[in-house]
């Protein structure tokens, strides 16, 4: 179950427990039930308004009954960027691999893996774009992020998530965002595999909307917040918190869920999107429209108009406009983007770009539709065409200059090094006599 809007002012208790939030004040000095208050903040106290964001959790204990953080050492996250030499070229990326159960069981935190990125979490200015691989789900543990946002992208296999706030189910073409400090759990069912966009020191939203009026785009209703949800569960043996905290991971003990929230409310919560959802805007008379008009969140800097991090889809829409080349320009970019391929095939690269891959074209790298793609496209017919269909690719764009990562070049062995070679084919068509 869930409740719809993004930002919104959301109060949820769990039905076993009616009228477990406290009213007409956050901090009762005893609250219903017997319960701890717990404000979560998203924002610095002082931020104004619009931008202020927390959230008030009443909880059978609070979060602080935890033995102290010890050092983690499991996955591959990092946001050393300079462990080895930056490479300026096209980055195609095979399928990566889902390791192989029960030989090797790997859970969501042990099979994150850090691609690439940008600045760091303690200057509170940066990206990552992690991969993560998974084949079992998280038992009696649980990760929170002390440095940033998750907005993670499901490629292949359902992912149930557990937060302090309750329960989303999460299926491919659909995306979540894990807002800093909030605890989550990742159970599976069988091989399982996405892509993750963190970013430091801002939090997603929609963008403007300008010119294109009050409507478009993703619609605030159609993001979903989970209801209140509670376990009172011990455990004994131990259950695990994770934090992962200035790109490390660290693990302490405690010895109870930490999904005891009875009851919470406020504007600061994990949140969920189906990208079918979208309300496509496109060049309806000529020419190929940027990009950016597919924009479903930003997280944006404090220069106007440039993001720290967007997230934009390709979904499925018409392609209408006249005398036109209608599959993506040949392009240089002052920002970086890394794509990757939910389902389908994306339509500037049907060979090569597969689902659960990726691609990075860095700052001012030049890319575009491979020599097949154009010359089918530059003799095409012009009429109304479905574009996409069965189809959905998505961009993470930032204006930080991406460094890819050990694992990324080398490790993962997954780097297509004949990438460029779908340019080669290309060949001149000039004719100066040409009117």
């Amino acid at each position: 179950q869930y409740m719809s809007g993004f930002g919104n002012e959301h109060a949820s208790e769990d039905p076993r427990c009616p009228g477990a939030l406290p009213e007409g004040q956050n901090n009762p000095q005893v609250c219903p039930y017997g319960l701890y208050a717990e404000q979560l903040s998203g924002s610095a106290f002082t931020c104004p308004r619009a931008t202020n964001k927390r959230s008030w959790l009443y909880r059978i204990l609070p979060s602080v009954c935890h033995k102290p953080f010890k050092p983690l050492e499991e996955g591959h996250l990092t946001h050393d960027w300079d462990e080895i030499e930056p490479d300026p070229n096209q980055l195609r990326w095979k399928p990566f691999e889902i390791p192989k159960a029960p030989q090797n069981k790997m859970d969501f935190v042990s099979g994150l893996h850090t691609l690439c990125g940008a600045g760091e979490p303690r200057g509170r200015n940066g990206i990552a774009v992690h991969i993560f691989v998974c084949n079992t789900s998280m038992m009696d543990r649980c990760l929170y992020n002390s440095d940033g946002d998750f907005l993670i992208v499901p490629q292949q296999g359902k992912l149930l998530i557990t937060t302090e706030f309750g329960k989303m189910l999460v299926e491919p073409n659909e995306i979540c965002v894990i807002q800093q400090g909030m605890r989550f759990s990742v159970e599976v069912f069988g091989e399982t595999r996405g892509y993750i966009l963190e970013v430091y020191g801002a939090h997603f939203e929609l963008p403007d909307l300008g010119p294109i009026g009050a409507n478009g785009l993703a619609n605030p209703r159609d993001f979903l917040v989970p209801v209140a949800w509670y376990e009172d569960r011990q455990v004994p043996g131990g259950y695990t918190v994770i934090s992962k905290y200035q790109g490390k991971l660290f693990a302490a003990q405690q010895d109870y869920s930490p999904y005891n929230v009875v009851a919470w409310h406020g504007n600061y919560t994990p949140y969920k999107y189906h990208l079918e959802k979208f309300m496509v805007i496109n060049a309806v008379a000529f020419d190929h429209a940027d990009p950016s008009i597919f924009t479903v969140l930003t997280a944006k800097t404090t220069r106007a108009g440039v993001a720290l991090a967007d997230f934009v889809i390709f979904p499925p829409r018409w392609g209408v406009a006249n005398n036109t080349f209608r599959p993506p320009y040949y392009h240089r970019n002052c920002m970086s983007e890394f794509m990757g391929l939910i389902k389908g095939h994306y339509e500037a690269k049907e060979e090569g770009f597969q689902p659960g891959g990726g691609s990075l074209h860095s700052m001012m790298t030049p890319h575009g539709p491979d020599a097949d793609c154009f010359e089918k496209a530059s003799k095409a017919k012009l009429e109304p065409e479905r574009v996409a269909d069965g189809t959905m690719a998505f961009m993470f764009e930032s204006s930080l200059s991406l460094a890819v990562t050990k694992w990324g070049l080398q490790t993962s062995n997954r780097l297509d090094k004949n990438y460029y070679k779908c340019w080669e084919p290309l060949k001149s068509h000039f004719n100066p006599k040409f009117k």
